[in-house]
């Protein structure tokens, strides 16, 4: 199918390109792609053969190679044809830039310059997943990926524990086992959750269980591909004040008021504040 160039207004245009299903480009993309003046892609290979099966011609336009390695100079560059007054179009290797993919410090200084900034919307693993997964939708939270250590991947979790919300992850297939089990033991093993592997591909899967089990699944069944994994919010629980009592009552023994309050608010999911005001009512009694 050849797309007929149309001039574009100058600016910066970020497009959306397929996750897996080359077909999955809107037609707006290829208009954008058919008709920028620049082109500026995180891979330039897989671009120019997204361009050649869609049948868009590079003309002798400049395709560029721009992610978070390229630099100042590359950014610099992008932002130069945007100053003549050129339309530049920019592709992350896959889905929609800036999200978890390159592209930010190019959206804040072209729009810190005045320039106009716009997108070419389209596939999105994020949404993708949450679609098939089966978890609330109403309230979610992008984490992007995990730290690769264990110690900072449970403290990053630890932060994400009461988040109100379904949380969506991205994770490499040589890590998630340990992510999922860290998971398992930060988050709450009973926790519902969806592996989806492949989105959109030929060998695409939805895994559901909750994070224990599918820990365990993972632990003796390894996966390939790219993975996003949907996890269900904390379900908040009633917790009597006798029970936060007692146990503020256990922790001051060995503790000081502030590690017991911490302890304790971090177990029960209560304020830091509320924890420490009555663990400092109990000390003083």
């Amino acid at each position: 199918m050849n797309h007929q160039k149309t001039r574009l207004a100058p600016g910066l245009y970020f497009v959306a390109t397929p996750i897996g299903a080359a077909r999955d480009i809107t037609l707006r993309a290829l208009d954008v792609l058919a008709s920028a003046d620049v082109i500026a892609a995180e891979d330039t290979r897989s671009l120019r053969h997204l361009m050649d099966i869609h049948g868009i011609p590079l003309e002798g336009r400049p395709l560029l190679s721009y992610h978070d390695h390229s630099g100042q100079n590359a950014r610099k560059r992008l932002l130069e044809a945007l100053e003549q007054g050129q339309s530049v179009a920019y592709a992350s290797e896959a889905g929609m830039p800036l999200i978890a993919d390159p592209g930010y410090d190019l959206s804040r200084d072209a729009s810190a310059a005045g320039f106009q900034v716009t997108a070419a919307p389209g596939p999105s693993a994020v949404l993708t997943a949450l679609t098939l997964a089966g978890l609330p939708t109403d309230a979610f939270f992008f984490a992007g990926f995990l730290p690769n250590a264990t110690t900072a991947r449970k403290t990053r979790l630890e932060m994400l524990r009461a988040v109100p919300g379904t949380l969506v992850f991205y994770e490499s297939p040589k890590r998630i086992a340990a992510s999922l089990s860290d998971m398992a033991q930060v988050l709450g093993g009973d926790r519902p959750a969806a592996l989806c592997r492949e989105l959109t591909k030929k060998f695409e899967e939805v895994r559901r269980g909750t994070l224990t089990e599918l820990a365990e699944t993972l632990a003796r069944d390894r996966v390939r591909g790219e993975i996003v994994l949907v996890v269900d919010r904390a379900r908040s629980e009633v917790v009597k004040d006798s029970d936060i009592e007692a146990d503020l009552k256990a922790a001051l023994v060995d503790n000081s008021v502030r590690d017991a309050a911490d302890m304790v608010s971090g177990v029960h999911g209560i304020s830091r504040r509320k924890a420490y005001q009555l663990a400092l009512k109990l000390a003083k009694a």
